[in-house]
């Protein structure tokens, strides 16, 4: 048995094939009391940690990877010159929270993703917003009314393609729940559902999902979440490994303003070309060489760009044409069969549902300033992607087994030496 004394809490632990934690209060859940784990993973050389009452996955533990920050996403590798926001997710974006609802229950493997736009009511205070489909092959739901009015007024949600109008109805009932005017004294509400198919790890037709599931997402959003195989990622493949949830952010600078740029994706294409995956410009996939001969690209991605800049609708979708750039920097050649689908917003510029003003006074920024985001979202797509992937375990599914793309770690530590973020805090730390 080994112990460690932190804040005068005795943590009592054992290495076996793994670390096993025996005995750890939700107190000792601290920054420096996972660091400190962390820090002995690495230096026994064991992999990950066999924990059985606590969920550590939205931290991110990797076999022999040093842990820089518990409240903040490890970052895998540098991807572009821009720093990422403090948190280098979505919710960089002030106001924005991610929830999940996960089911991995053999022949189940799917869920739930809700994004909170903002904190108040979004029905009543609406964010600018645009869309855009780079390859139409998929059911999303709500499309058509932003692209015609330019806003988004309800919570977005993420799930598995067959259950996409029972997530619907529950977005609808929670903008009920909040607005009482909603069909009385006003219009009705237009429900943001996004959607990839699980059908190859998942029992899709059995449509397990519902409301329940819906709400029991929203109940949980927060400003750090898992990433990977949660949510409406549980079932996803990306390159044919365990693809799912990945997000990242950027802060643009321009004059004396600082202002973020999130993504949050869900990966879900490339399900048998493995063989095509690149990883920071490096051909990965070729040296993976996955024993699936099938090459077509299945699947799809769906992606939600937030940001906190002033903007309008028409810049938001210049901004969404520049996700594709990022998927193609992974591997993806946008196959028949793979719906690429996008929406983005400003929390800047809200628009009110109830006005008697008849002309708005809007400021956005000048079109010359835009490079800079258009950078900068092809840069938080490349890592949102490979976050994906990295933080994915493998999943037995429905049709076929997946592994997880960290089951090839020493591939791509050789391949990228001198590049992977860790390794160079490693070698500073020793």
């Amino acid at each position: 048995m080994n112990k460690i004394v932190i804040n005068n809490e005795v943590l009592v632990y054992e290495i076996k094939e793994r670390i096993e934690i025996i005995g750890i209060s939700s107190e000792t859940l601290l920054e420096k009391l996972l660091t400190r784990l962390l820090l002995i993973t690495n230096y026994y050389k064991k992999d990950y940690f066999n924990k059985t009452e606590y969920d550590l996955k939205k931290y991110n533990f990797i076999d022999n990877v040093l842990f820089f920050n518990s409240f903040t996403i490890k970052r895998f590798m540098k991807i572009g010159n821009y720093e990422t926001g403090k948190l280098n997710n979505i919710c960089d974006i002030k106001g924005l929270q991610v929830g999940h609802k996960t089911i991995h229950n053999y022949p189940y493997h799917t869920g739930v993703t809700v994004i909170k736009p903002v904190e108040d009511n979004i029905f009543k205070n609406k964010c600018v917003a645009s869309s855009y489909a780079f390859n139409g092959f998929g059911k999303s739901i709500g499309f058509l009314q932003v692209e015609e009015l330019g806003t988004l007024e309800s919570n977005i949600a993420l799930t598995t393609t067959l259950n996409v109008g029972k997530i619907a109805n529950a977005v609808v009932e929670d903008s009920l729940k909040e607005n009482l005017e909603i069909a009385e004294s006003t219009g009705t509400v237009n429900p943001i559902v996004l959607e990839c198919n699980d059908g190859t790890l998942n029992k899709s037709r059995d449509l397990i999902l519902n409301s329940v599931d819906y709400f029991s997402a929203l109940n949980n959003v927060d400003t750090i979440f898992n990433q990977g195989d949660v949510g409406a990622g549980s079932g996803m493949i990306c390159h044919g490994f365990k693809g799912g949830i990945g997000s990242s952010s950027r802060i643009i600078k321009i004059n004396d303003e600082e202002y973020h740029l999130g993504i949050l994706v869900n990966s879900n294409f490339g399900e048998s070309n493995g063989k095509e995956l690149i990883l920071n410009n490096k051909p990965l996939g070729q040296l993976i060489k996955l024993k699936d001969e099938n090459s077509e690209e299945k699947g799809s991605i769906v992606c939600v760009i937030a940001t906190d800049a002033p903007i309008n609708e028409r810049q938001i979708k210049r901004i969404l044409k520049r996700v594709e750039m990022g998927i193609a920097r992974t591997g993806s050649y946008a196959g028949n069969g793979s719906g690429d689908v996008f929406i983005g917003f400003s929390t800047a510029n809200r628009r009110k549902h109830f006005t008697d003003i008849a002309v708005n006074d809007i400021k956005y920024l000048s079109d010359n300033y835009l490079n800079s985001f258009f950078k900068a979202t092809i840069d938080v797509t490349i890592e949102a992607i490979i976050n994906s992937m990295l933080f994915s375990s493998p999943v037995k599914g429905y049709k076929k087994d997946v592994k997880s793309l960290m089951e090839y770690h020493e591939l791509f530590d050789e391949l990228l030496d001198g590049e992977i973020l860790w390794k160079q805090k490693k070698k500073d730390i020793n």
